[in-house]
């Protein structure tokens, strides 16, 4: 398999569907009951156009996606850095184990510090152990003082 990491694109919309349908799929596994809104409809208009709401790269091998790592930038006051804030990754259940999860995250560390961040952060659902493991294996370390909250608004 001969992949690619590139910038998303419009065209990749059905591609996005499928992979986070699987994300989806196993988040409810893990007892998730999010809503998982998420398709290609939300991916054109959430990010595209005058303010997209997150940026992205994916891993293609030609018209097939194979992952994906959707990102927005943010900054923590206390420690005075630029962070890139990862929203998502996935990387399709039948590649997996092949590198692809951390060739897009060395793409995205290179992004960010490309544009002056200095950390990556991220939220993991506490059950996904798949994804811990994961992340940790890459060096990542849990943030255990600081907690996620939400505010509908």
């Amino acid at each position: 398999m001969h992949l690619t990491i590139r910038s998303m694109a419009s065209l990749d919309a059905n591609e996005m569907e499928r992979l986070y349908a699987q994300s989806a799929a196993h988040l409810r596994a893990l007892g998730d009951d999010s809503e998982f809104r998420f398709g290609a409809e939300v991916y054109l208009r959430d990010g595209f156009g005058a303010r997209p709401a997150f940026q992205g790269i994916v891993a293609a091998e030609e018209d097939r996606l194979a992952g994906y790592l959707l990102y927005t930038f943010g900054y923590d006051t206390d420690r005075a850095a630029r962070q890139l804030f990862v929203v998502d990754l996935l990387v399709d259940e039948t590649v997996r184990r092949r590198g692809i999860g951390r060739a897009l995250m060395e793409r995205a560390a290179a992004i960010c510090r490309e544009a002056g961040g200095s950390e990556m952060v991220w939220v993991v659902h506490a059950r996904n152990r798949l994804a811990i493991d994961f992340y940790r294996r890459l060096g990542a370390v849990d943030l255990a003082d600081l907690g996620m909250m939400r505010l509908p608004v």
